[in-house]
């Protein structure tokens, strides 16, 4: 339980950086810029606590890259108004189907 909470840091880490990453303007806006630092700090440092607690590298990997990239996707379409179209969307679902896959691949 602690893992997946964990790795729900991870991911909201990374998020947030990679939001920060945008808004930063190449890094020339200050606030962004620190805040894509402390993002990607804390989410390594999640990430880490996640395979320390036991969960196998492939899950935990595959959840924080799946979850990131969806969560980073939905936020540009409905926040920064970035454009969407049907094979992004199909992208977005093989991506968390192939998540699914590995988690339940690796269940014993």
């Amino acid at each position: 339980m602690v893992a997946y909470l964990l790795l729900a840091l991870a991911i909201g880490a990374e998020v947030t950086a990679t939001i920060s990453l945008k808004l930063s303007e190449g890094f020339s806006k200050v606030g962004p810029s620190i805040l894509v630092v402390l993002g990607y700090v804390v989410a390594f440092v999640a990430l880490s606590q996640v395979l320390k607690a036991g969960l196998p590298i492939g899950v935990a990997y595959a959840i924080w890259a799946a979850a990131g990239v969806a969560l980073v996707a939905i936020i540009g379409v409905v926040f920064l108004k970035e454009p969407v179209n049907a094979a992004m969307i199909a992208g977005l679902a093989l991506v968390i189907g192939g998540v699914v896959l590995i988690e339940v691949g690796s269940v014993r």
